[in-house]
């Protein structure tokens, strides 16, 4: 709607200027043709009716009515002098002929006037040679439509003795993005000259050649092959160009059952034989150039790519392909990137993702773009290498473009020491193929038909070998056809786009094409492409040198050995990391060796000291076989320390398990026998001297046999535990990376620094189950130490000194567990605080417990006087505990006999003392009558021996004056004075 109201003011407005000025400012409103109309563009039907002049520019299209269609002008357009474009020509809408009748079959038509068959368009027919018109030689088109006379047809002529014609479709491309029809085109009609004047090759038949030029573009070439198809002759074969073009022309030539045969097309994807089933190519396809690159990347040892495309179908197409190859060698492509216009992302990515080996594919304007960015990002020298497709111009990095902004001399520092592979698209081999030329005289003969031109400035010079050897393909393959077809009663002029028998005898005769041309050994693979050697160049100061060739059919890599390299070998595919293993320092391994050996010999000393006084009362009380465990177990800690030290340095990787078995045992059962000893002693002293009396009483009796049990247990849940571990999960090697470093100079190295472990695949789980038994042992002991730290017992008379270790020990297993689980990562380190933790922990264990026996012993001398105390009695010391038992039990009984008759004598002189005084209170009114008339009588004296009670029990307070007054005191206790020991034998018998 917007539109029309502009339009309606323009229009407007322009009337107004006719009206006012009588000036032609637009065009009148002309009438349309007869059985036609006009459409006119963004008006309404009530706007046509009302306009009479439309503006400048404005344009008209005129439409037909039912089938007729436009001859002359369709469109017409208004001029600024007022008229319309094209008056000079007419507009009518004609009834169109049938088209059949514009083409024959192994003739010629000729149409008059040119164009679209119509209503008065008259036909003119002829027959090439060998063949007879049969039917009238002109036709007319009526205006209803229809011909005037049947279409004629063309017989063979047998009586004709001439060569016939085969003609063959051909799109060079004289022009546009690859002109390789300049070179291409002669050489192509250099071969067909020969060709027709050799009598060995098909003698009964002469090559045509009918092309076009394509201008390397498919909307062009799809009108041209209409033509070729829908135009008289008949063309046997097509040969088209760019890969572009051969795309159209090879998918669509198979609906006309026509061979394609294509001497300037590489793109991969011409490689599919469902897609393109009659398509063959002298030209090889981009992916021959791939086994090449693998060749070479597996010759410099080359294990790891980067890539870098121009989106486009053909590099796309050999990069996939390029991708599988080095697959299957073992090769990886670890950087893949594309661009489409600008190469400076890509480049610069691969700078950053360390590409070092880069295999370019693009075009040799692209290839300037990408190195002016390769010099800016400093992608190139010793550290570098390019590959890059070989059909550049010999000087294209010296072409001063204006998309780039580097200078001559820097692209040339850039691209120095790439490397090129090329097809050999020239024989370098001095012999005559098919075509009797060697390949040095074909170029010889090219350029005289090109009369002097530059090669350089010749589009399609290098491709040249392959246009002629493609028509020299054809002319072989044909002649080989002759006598197949014969015998099935057909002939090569019998070809029609309806005939398969034929097109599948040509289709044979190319399939198992095998002759030397000028360009090489011709021959094509499955998939129709030519199979050929590869050229491989390198620059090496601004210029190319030839460094080998590679057979792609043998496989073979012939190599002149001049390649050279800016550094003094091809550089790495990648930095290099040598992997360097961290081992322990050999002086603190040696140092601490020492002390664990001086601290094994410190253990022998003490086991041997207490087995030697083993007889000794002092050392029997402090439980000597807990002791020797004690000693055996701190060696056997000690003994660990030589395992911790071992590593890689000193032994196999097969045999570096074994090492760590070791280490866990020792370690384990050392720790067992000794803590386990330390802690049975504690433990017990804490039971006997921490319960009630009554219970005290029941369990003072010491049982050796529990002690060492108790230590059994906990030794086998410690053997039992390591067995499960090893065998559900055994320890093995494990190596541990860190950060690589880069060393000093300028090496293209990184020194990836490794460190072995001993590990399992549940390695915390089992050190956590380790770890929290030992721990709750090491607390428990810590606990019952401060517990028991004021008893004292003879029964363990050093158990003061096993709390002390017990301090020790557990506070040095805490702090070392949790700190070497941190420093495992620093080896020496890691080594340092285990194993000092252990030698400090045994050293402090075997000063404790045995440094103060020996000092008693040797400043007292006590096994001196126990065994002269031997001596004299005559018998030795029992150092059985339950012989001391029952003496003491004897000798219980025996005290008790004594008490008892004791208490019996006593109770006996009681009763006697009773009885006496009875007697005396009886007697004493007398004797007081009797004092005054008579001298008193002398008392009897008793034995006061006989009147004193045992020690123990009361005196008889009212008796008290009865007794000497030397034996008692008021208090009525014995006068401790008067206590002579011949008085009290019987009692302290």
């Amino acid at each position: 709607m917007a539109l029309s109201f502009i339009l309606s003011l323009l229009l407007g407005s322009f009337s107004l200027a006719v009206a006012s000025r009588n000036t032609t400012a637009g065009c009148a409103i002309i009438r349309p043709p007869r059985d036609g109309g006009i459409r006119y563009r963004g008006l309404t039907q009530e706007q046509i009716r009302s306009v009479q002049v439309l503006p400048v520019d404005y344009e008209i299209e005129y439409i037909c009515r039912g089938s007729r269609v436009i001859v002359g002008p369709k469109v017409r357009k208004c001029l600024p002098d007022g008229t319309w474009t094209d008056l000079n020509q007419r507009s009518k809408c004609l009834l169109p002929c049938a088209r059949v009748w514009t083409s024959l079959e192994n003739g010629r038509v000729t149409v008059h006037p040119a164009g679209p068959a119509v209503e008065g368009t008259i036909l003119h027919y002829s027959c090439l040679e060998g063949f007879i018109l049969v039917g009238r030689n002109s036709t007319q088109c009526t205006k209803l439509g229809k011909w005037d006379s049947p279409k004629p047809v063309c017989h063979y002529d047998r009586h004709y003795t001439g060569k016939k014609k085969l003609y063959i479709g051909a799109l060079f491309p004289m022009s546009g993005g690859w002109p390789g029809g300049q070179a291409c085109l002669p050489a192509a009609q250099m071969a067909l000259d020969l060709v027709n004047k050799r009598t060995d090759i098909l003698p009964d038949y002469e090559l045509e050649l009918i092309y076009y030029d394509s201008m390397c573009d498919p909307g062009e070439a799809t009108k041209l092959l209409y033509d070729l198809l829908y135009t008289e002759p008949i063309k046997i074969v097509l040969m088209p160009g760019c890969s572009s073009v051969s795309t159209l022309v090879a998918e669509a030539a198979r609906m006309w059952n026509l061979i394609v045969l294509s001497y300037g097309s590489s793109s991969p994807a011409l490689s599919n034989r469902q897609r393109f089933p009659t398509f063959f190519r002298t030209h090889p396809s981009a992916t021959l150039h791939n086994p090449t690159r693998v060749q070479l990347f597996q010759k410099w040892k080359w294990t790891k790519i980067a890539t870098i495309q121009q989106t486009t179908e053909v590099f796309t197409s050999t990069l996939d392909d390029l991708e599988q190859r080095v697959k299957e060698a073992g090769i990886e492509i670890s950087v893949r990137q594309s661009f489409l216009t600008d190469p400076a992302v890509a480049v610069k990515n691969l700078k950053r993702q360390d590409a070092r080996i880069i295999v370019g594919l693009f075009y040799e304007t692209e290839a300037r773009k990408v190195f002016c960015e390769v010099y800016k990002e400093k992608l190139y020298g010793k550290k570098y290498v390019w590959f890059l497709i070989g059909w550049y111009a010999d000087n294209w990095f010296k072409i001063k473009d204006p998309s780039i902004n580097c200078t001559v001399e820097q692209m040339t520092e850039a691209v120095e020491g790439h490397v090129t592979t090329e097809i050999v698209m020239l024989n370098p081999e001095t012999v005559r193929g098919a075509s009797n030329l060697t390949s040095q005289e074909f170029l010889a003969q090219l350029m005289s038909k090109l009369g002097g031109k530059n090669p350089e400035e010749t589009g399609g010079f290098q491709e040249a070998p392959l246009a002629y050897d493609a028509v020299w393909a054809l002319a072989l393959a044909l002649n080989k056809t002759v006598g197949p077809l014969k015998a099935k009663g057909r002939r090569l002029e019998d070809f029609n786009y309806n005939n398969k028998d034929i097109t599948a005898e040509i289709y044979r005769a190319l399939n198992t094409s095998s002759f030397e041309g000028v360009s090489g050994h011709v021959v094509f693979d499955a998939q129709g492409s030519r199979m050929a050697w590869t050229l491989i160049e390198q620059l090496q100061g601004g210029s190319y040198k030839k460094i080998g060739y590679f057979d792609m059919t043998k496989g073979n890599l012939s190599w002149y050995g001049n390649d050279r390299w800016i550094g003094s070998d091809p550089p790495a595919d990648q930095t290099v990391v040598i992997q360097k293993f961290r081992y322990l320092s050999q002086k603190l391994f040696v140092s601490v060796s020492v002390f664990a050996g001086l601290g094994i010999l410190m253990g022998i000393v003490c086991l041997t000291f207490n087995i030697y006084n083993s007889n000794v009362r002092y050392i029997q009380n402090s439980q000597p076989y807990l002791n020797n465990m004690t000693a055996v177990g701190c060696m056997m800690a000690l003994a660990a320390v030589f395992p911790l030290g071992i590593d890689g340095l000193h032994v196999r990787n097969s045999q570096f398990p074994v090492v760590c078995q070791f280490r866990l045992w020792l370690l384990g059962l050392g720790f067992s026998l000794a803590y386990g000893s330390m802690f049975t002693k504690i433990w017990w002293v804490h039971t006997v001297f921490t319960k009630k009396d009554e219970k005290k009483d029941k369990r003072k009796h010491l049982e050796p046999w529990k002690l060492y049990a108790t230590v059994g247990v906990l030794l086998v849940i410690d053997i039992l535990s390591l067995m499960v571990w090893q065998i559900v999960d055994p320890l093995h090697i494990t190596v541990e990376k860190f950060t690589k470093e880069a060393p000093k100079g300028d090496v293209d190295e990184l020194i990836e620094p490794l460190l072995q472990h001993c590990s399992s695949e549940k390695m915390n789980t089992w050190l956590g189950v380790v770890y929290g038994y030992k721990g709750l042992l090491l607390l428990l002991g810590i606990f019952l130490a401060y517990e028991t730290k004021s008893v004292s017992t003879e029964k363990i008379n050093d158990h003061r000194a096993v709390g002390m270790a017990i301090y020790n020990v557990s506070v040095l297993c805490m702090i070392t567990a949790p700190v070497t689980m941190i420093l495992s990562s620093k080896q020496d380190a890691s080594f340092a605080f285990a194993s000092l933790a252990i030698i400090f922990s045994v050293y402090i264990t075997l000063v404790v417990l045995f440094v103060p026996k020996m000092r008693r012993l040797i400043t007292r001398g006590e096994w001196q006087s126990d065994q002269q105390e031997t001596m004299k009695t005559g018998s030795s010391t029992n150092n059985n505990d339950e012989e001391k038992s029952r003496q003491l039990e004897r000798e219980n009984k025996e005290l008790q006999k004594i008490i008892q008759e004791k208490e019996e004598r006593v109770s006996e002189l009681r009763n006697q003392l009773s009885e006496r005084q009875a007697l005396r209170s009886r007697k004493r009114p007398t004797s007081s009558n009797q004092n005054h008339s008579s001298p008193s009588l002398p008392a009897p004296q008793n034995d006061p021996k006989s009147l004193l009670p045992p020690p123990g029990y009361p005196l008889a307070v009212s008796d008290n004056h009865s007794l000497p007054p030397t034996l008692y005191q008021p208090d009525g206790k014995i006068n401790r004075n008067s206590c002579h020991p011949g008085r009290l034998q019987l009692l302290y018998k």
